[in-house]
């Protein structure tokens, strides 16, 4: 049996794709990395054809990627070795809403744009990251722990248990959902770590190398009954960082964010020329900061908080201007908390390629207290490259009630310009051995980015391989990607 005829005997005819111009359609994304495209492309609808795909392909020796939305940033589903590019659109149902647990399961093919629909109409939210684009699949971003813009530690870890496909095609429940008669046994999987050893970390930042999952259960939160959005211009970024070293080990505010003129600019443009308008006008950073209001006793709690960052900024930083509006951009509030709690609409181009076509962004982990450093330390480099320091975008999200941070650099360029793609490359591969090189921690090594990081971690790069071969002995997963 050809793999053509065993595919679309798995699958359905229907669901099977060898057509050159569908081909091409998976071959890329919007990063720079290589295209390629693969040989088959299948459309799974349950966790059967997703296992007898990968039986089939594990004893042919023959590469699967998954992916589960068509948009893609990073180069992790394209099919370097080409194979078959397993699309989980299909599977796109919300699966249960359990509001005693605060939690939603769904499968792996559900929009953000789906997902935040159906929980408004139950009064939930999802704590997301930044304006996430619609048609993103949501498991992606929380399986790639992308930082969502609530600072609270309560919603750092939101994935809780899991179904996934091993790569010799075994169906695995982990955490609490492995329990007997589970959906409909008491247990509804609301613990991540569930009965003995749990494996549900392999699979986050895993670029689908360690199987596929089917369906999540994530945390969710009511939507808040008052919210009240303050912000303030920045222009030192170290009064900034010590500002909030003060307020949030206090639980002060949910989302915490802190984007510089180009970012906010990107991001609040409308027209064509907004975007230098609002970069020349913005102040060079803006500190975004919601205090909300939940189910208990709201006002009591807007008052608490309000009162405590007012006798802080009194006694101790005189010099923040936290205010409900921006001096200069009235109504720029109400605009935000709108951004903030929804994902980027599928109309609209994303703004990070917005501006210029595509941007190559460079994100990291690091203490507070560095971020202005590293800051720095890019802008140096950046100027080497003779990319202009006031076109990069910059975005600091703190960890955690600030116990840690993630700055995000966007370089933005024309794809079109193959000598401004080449340079802002060079930056990016220099800027990220310098920071790696100050203490910067990359936990989601993509491209490029891989070996710089794994070259320096021989320890973990030769466990990590042991386990690759203990669950995927023919190497079929995603093979290219990480250190396999």
């Amino acid at each position: 049996m050809d793999v053509k005829q065993k595919l679309s005997q798995v699958v359905g005819a229907d669901a099977f794709f060898d057509d050159p111009a569908t081909l091409q359609a998976y071959s890329g994304d919007f990063s720079d990395t290589p295209r390629r495209a693969p040989n088959y492309v299948v459309k799974p609808k349950n966790a059967e054809e997703i296992s007898g795909v990968i039986k089939f392909c594990n004893e042919n020796c023959i590469p699967v990627v998954p992916c589960s939305s068509k948009v893609h940033f990073y180069g992790a589903t394209i099919p370097k070795e080409g194979g078959v590019v397993m699309d989980m659109e299909k599977m796109n149902k919300v699966l249960e809403i359990d509001h005693d647990n605060r939690r939603v399961r769904f499968e792996a093919g559900v929009t953000w744009e789906k997902l935040t629909q159906e929980l408004k109409k139950e009064g939930f939210r999802v704590i997301m990251p930044l304006t996430p684009p619609a048609q993103r699949s949501a498991l992606t971003d929380f399986l790639e722990r992308e930082e969502p813009t609530n600072q609270v530690y309560d919603y750092g870890e939101p994935l809780a248990a899991m179904e996934v496909v091993w790569p010799t095609g075994e169906i695995f429940r982990m955490g609490s959902a492995s329990v007997n008669g589970y959906p409909d046994s008491p247990s509804k999987g609301g613990n991540p770590s569930g009965p003995g050893l749990d494996f549900y970390r392999f699979f986050q930042c895993a670029q689908g190398t360690m199987g596929v999952v089917t369906w999540t259960n994530l945390k969710i939160e009511a939507i808040p009954r008052i919210d009240k959005i303050m912000l303030a211009p920045i222009t030192d970024l170290a009064y900034a960082t010590d500002f909030l070293y003060r307020i949030l080990p206090r639980r002060i505010g949910q989302e915490v964010l802190l984007l510089n003129n180009v970012d906010l600019a990107a991001i609040l443009a409308e027209q064509p020329g907004d975007f230098e308008k609002l970069k020349s006008s913005l102040p060079p950073w803006t500190l975004i900061l919601v205090i909300s209001g939940l189910k208990r006793r709201p006002e009591e709690k807007i008052a608490y908080e309000q009162n405590f960052l007012n006798q802080v900024i009194k006694n101790e930083f005189s010099n923040m201007r936290l205010g409900e509006s921006l001096p200069g951009f009235p109504g720029l509030n109400s605009k935000l908390l709108k951004i903030l709690r929804n994902p980027w609409p599928a109309d609209v181009p994303y703004w990070k390629n917005s501006v210029k076509g595509a941007c190559q962004t460079l994100s990291f982990h690091t203490r507070p207290l560095k971020a202005k450093h590293f800051v720095s330390l890019v802008e140096e480099i950046a100027s080497r490259h003779a990319y202009s320091v006031r076109d990069i975008g910059i975005y600091i999200q703190p960890i955690e009630h600030n116990r840690a941070c993630r700055p995000e650099f966007s370089f933005f360029y024309d794809p079109q310009n193959a000598e401004e793609k080449a340079a802002v490359r060079r930056l990016y591969k220099e800027a990220a051995i310098a920071l790696i090189n100050e203490g910067a921690v990359f936990t989601r090594p993509y491209g490029e980015l891989a070996p710089i990081v794994y070259e320096r971690a021989t320890g973990y790069v030769t466990q990590l391989r042991r386990l690759k071969k203990v669950f995927d002995p023919n190497n079929i997963m995603n093979p290219g990607n990480l250190c396999f």
